[in-house]
């Protein structure tokens, strides 16, 4: 044995518990500390290579110090359930990862490493302790080596003496004058660090300065000359034993040969998936084995569909050759009806020596009858997609049922593990799927499915089908059982899908030529910023330069530091630049607009032009509609959702979005729907009158909060209002809405009090839906949505307060998304015969285009569909506008 190395397990413990961010599985079992435990294992295993390894752990029970010191640690409050539930998952762990574990009774996890260590170095052999604990510094020198692998710094003997001021020997003496508060430890009142160190370089040794005290002056002199009495008691307590009497030897603990089953029954359970891959996969128990069937005359075919039409309900997917719907074009189909069975159908294999395939046409005259049936149902993961392949193509998916994307979506909105079917068979059906890259390469070399044989491609695609037929039968009961899921499913979200697709399929025409002159002219003002910035800075620099912002900001100018970045740098992020801006530095201003036009410029005056579908002349966005777990819409390739409103710019690129030739563009906006959601929620009387009423909202809110009649409210004390109606929903706290408004936090407390004192019934429903959630661990919205918050219960104060701002936010939300897509499907039903069509929508805003001579009409039903939707305790109001441009109509 030439290298030991001792880890501090306790210490890897807690610091990964209040390291790593909140986390679960799906069963919610907290799984955090464990992670953070074994990837800081594993990590150290990498990088050192160790022959002969001890994770140390501390024993339950008393310690020898306890008995010492009554008072020993008794200021520590007790371990959080939440991770107290973690410990024997780790223990398990480092067992099966081959590392010797040692708990011994009665003394702390310092004293086994204590005596390892000093037998181990007294064999000549090196020993490193892992570890970030003060006290384990005695310990350094004679081959030992202290290492804290979380800040990756190894503390030598000249280590220890830059980090405490003294060599290692006089450790036990330093935490004698100092103590240490977190183990309720008495020092010497106002000795800190810095003079702990001083006395000792000057005295040598705890003994010389006792025979001197008497010569230290003032405060903490007589502080030291108090405190003597105490001195051999916590001398005591911070020294370590050393001659623990354990059976381990340091010959003794040889790493081991890992436990491959336990670690894989483990990092299933846990679900540390990479983890697992790297441990042979999950069980294969249950995986699934496709018997699949290649298509390749008529009468198979048509045997195939004569046993679908006859099932009723069958998985559909698609292969193509693209991801992008629009451009794909139909290489294959797939299909399964029975768990086991599934068939492929190529139509368009192009590689040299393919096999001849039945033509498009033919396939369309046999199958596209079954296909276009709206009774016989059918299921997709992500069928959207295929909708819009086979429309691409001729064919109008019918009977479109079920989709086991939004299948799990609806079950839980929340899970941080995606809705793909990979994704989902790997967790519910312990089943990898054969990914892309294994039947068609990876890289600049990757095939497009044409050109991937036969053989593969047919194993492939019709595992699809069968996976998807199959993760259907794992989501479906459960949605039956839950009445309010099961009609959020068939009355919202499957009904959008299609909805969506022609969305997609409609697009929305912009003027490439008005976007191409903006960029130039955006180019310009991004140059001229540019230039002032450099002087204003003194310098020329690299403006997307974070590290030269940096430096400029907090080194050169000596602007004051207001965050730090993960890094510990000082951060550049655009709400420290505009709090800076505020406080009057003009350089963080000008990078902030600079940073802002760039992005335009990027994002939608450059890239929009070169998105222009050649065939339909308009740009086609995608929709998902698994992704914000609120069930907000998002838009994506290219998103159309944060073009700005607000700003000059973003309304000039607005501009550029325009009708066909004859149409006019329509937006109709619910009026501030989600302030409305939260009149109905808290039944606040004051609130529910105002709306009832008519009233501009926030002008009511000023006058109750202010005092001061309606007529009366300045735009200061509106602005004000504004900020606490809206601040309020997202969580916003007194602190935060000081910042926004300019004043302290007392100020901001007040405003937030006269709020609640002037509409209680919302004080109650804050109150009522935080208890709610912590009972039930997710919220409702009006329609049955569910949210899930994991970490609602929490240990950590930051998790709890991040999951109530949430069980505030998310019923209001999730209810306002709930809405305008019930409006969406009653606007696509009612247009479907007047030559109109959806083609944007942002969050409570859609945009259709329409003939001219149906304007009119169009506003004034549009807008009934919109209040009409659903009755809620206020009216649902709306905002129509028309235009030649988007900026015109909103």
């Amino acid at each position: 044995m030439e290298k030991l190395i001792l880890v501090d397990g306790s210490s890897y413990l807690f610091r990964a518990y209040h390291a790593m961010p909140y986390l679960d599985n799906s069963k919610g079992r907290p799984t955090g500390a464990i992670y953070g435990v074994v990837s800081m294992l594993r990590r150290l295993l990498g990088d050192y290579e160790p022959t002969h390894v001890a994770v140390v752990f501390d024993a339950k029970g008393p310690t020898f110090r306890n008995e010492l010191y009554a008072e020993y640690k008794a200021n520590r409050p007790p371990m959080p359930d939440e991770l107290r539930g973690q410990i024997e998952p780790i223990h398990e762990l480092v067992k099966a990862m081959g590392l010797p574990l040692l708990c011994v009774p009665g003394v702390e996890a310092d004293d086994v490493i204590g005596t390892l260590a000093r037998r181990a170095a007294a064999r000549g052999c090196r020993v490193i302790v892992v570890s970030g604990d003060k006290d384990l510094a005695q310990l350094v020198g004679d081959g030992v080596t202290m290492v804290d692998t979380m800040k990756d710094v190894v503390y030598d003997v000249a280590g220890v003496k830059r980090k405490f001021g003294v060599a290692p020997e006089r450790i036990v003496d330093y935490l004698t004058l100092i103590g240490d508060a977190s183990d309720n430890v008495p020092g010497v009142p106002k000795v800190g660090p810095k003079t702990a160190a001083k006395w000792l370089t000057r005295y040598g040794d705890l003994d010389s300065i006792v025979a001197h005290a008497g010569e230290i002056k003032g405060k903490v002199g007589d502080n030291l000359r108090a405190s003597l009495d105490r001195f051999e008691t916590t001398r005591r307590l911070v020294t370590l034993k050393c001659d623990v009497e354990i059976d381990a030897d340091p010959d003794t603990l040889a790493l081991k040969q890992t436990d491959a089953d336990v670690l894989r029954e483990m990092f299933t359970e846990l679900e540390f998936r990479v983890w697992l891959t790297e441990v042979g996969g999950p069980r294969r128990e249950n995986a699934v084995e496709t018997l699949d069937e290649t298509i390749l005359d008529a009468a198979a075919l048509e045997t195939w569909v004569a046993a679908l039409r006859a099932a009723g309900c069958f998985a559909v997917d698609t292969e193509t050759t693209s991801i992008d719907a629009m451009a794909a074009r139909l290489v294959g189909i797939s299909f399964s009806h029975r768990p086991g069975e599934a068939a492929y159908l190529p139509v368009a294999h192009d590689y040299e020596g393919a096999p001849p395939q039945l033509s498009l046409d033919v396939v369309k005259e046999i199958l596209g009858p079954l296909l276009e049936d709206p009774d016989v149902k059918k299921i997709g993961q992500n069928v959207k997609y295929d909708q819009t392949v086979f429309a691409n193509h001729g064919i109008r998916l019918a009977g479109v049922a079920y989709d086991t994307m939004l299948e799990s979506y609806v079950l839980d909105s929340t899970g941080s593990r995606g809705h793909d079917m990979d994704t989902l068979a790997d967790k519910y059906l312990n089943h990898k799927t054969v990914k892309y890259e294994a039947v068609a390469g990876r890289g600049k070399d990757q095939l497009t499915f044409n050109r991937v044989p036969l053989d593969s491609a047919a194993h492939y695609a019709a595992e699809d089908a069968d996976v998807t037929l199959r993760l259907h039968r794992h989501f479906y009961p459960s949605l039956e059982a839950e009445p309010g899921l099961h009609k959020l499913f068939h009355e919202i979200e499957m009904p959008l899908v299609s909805v969506l697709s022609r969305m997609e399929r409609n697009g929305v025409r912009v003027d490439a030529d008005m976007l191409r002159r903006q960029s130039a002219e955006l180019a310009a003002r991004v140059d001229e910023l540019e230039a002032g910035i450099h002087e204003a800075a003194g310098e020329t620099f690299n403006v997307a330069s974070t590290k030269q912002i940096q430096y400029i900001l907090f080194e050169k100018l000596g602007l004051p530091v207001i965050g730090k970045t993960a890094k510990g740098q000082p951060s550049t992020a655009e709400n420290v630049l505009q709090e800076l801006a505020a406080d009057g530095h003009e350089l963080p201003r000008l990078i902030l607009e600079h940073r802002g036009l760039s992005k335009l410029k990027s994002t939608y005056t450059d890239k929009l032009p070169l998105l222009i579908n050649p065939r339909t002349g308009r740009i086609h966005t995608s929709y998902q509609q698994a992704v914000a777990a609120t069930g907000r819409l998002s838009s994506a390739d290219p998103n159309l959702q944060n073009i700005p409103v607000r700003s000059a710019e973003g309304r000039r690129i607005r501009e550029a979005f325009i009708p066909d030739l004859g149409c006019k563009l329509v937006s109709i906006d619910y009026s501030q729907i989600e302030l409305r959601i939260m009149a109905h929620l808290s039944e606040d009387s004051g609130l529910l009158k105002a709306f009832a009423d008519g009233l501009d909202i926030h002008r009511a809110t000023a006058a109750e909060v202010f005092g001061v009649t309606p007529r009366d409210v300045t735009g200061e004390q509106r602005r004000a209002a504004k900020a606490i109606n809206f601040g309020l929903i997202y969580g916003m706290s007194a602190f935060g809405l000081g910042r926004q408004l300019g004043i302290d936090r007392a100020s901001a407390q007040r405003y937030v009090a006269l709020y609640f004192e002037r509409y209680p019934g919302v004080k109650r429903f804050m109150d009522s839906t935080r208890e709610t959630a912590r009972e039930r661990e997710c919220v409702e919205t009006i329609f049955g949505r569910r949210l899930h918050l994991r970490g609602i219960n929490a240990d950590r104060y930051q998790d709890r307060q991040y999951a109530e701002r949430i069980a505030i936010n998310a019923p209001m939300q999730g209810t306002a998304a709930d809405l305008i897509k019930m409006a969406m499907i009653r606007v696509d039903e009612w247009i479907a015969a007047r030559n109109t069509r959806i083609i944007l929508q942002v969050h409570d805003e859609l945009v259709l285009e329409t003939p001219e001579d149906r304007v009119d009409e169009v506003v004034e039903t549009v807008s009934s569909l919109f209040r009409g939707v659903a009755r809620l305790r206020v009216p649902l109001e709306v905002e129509a506008g028309v235009g030649d441009n988007w900026a015109e109509a909103h």
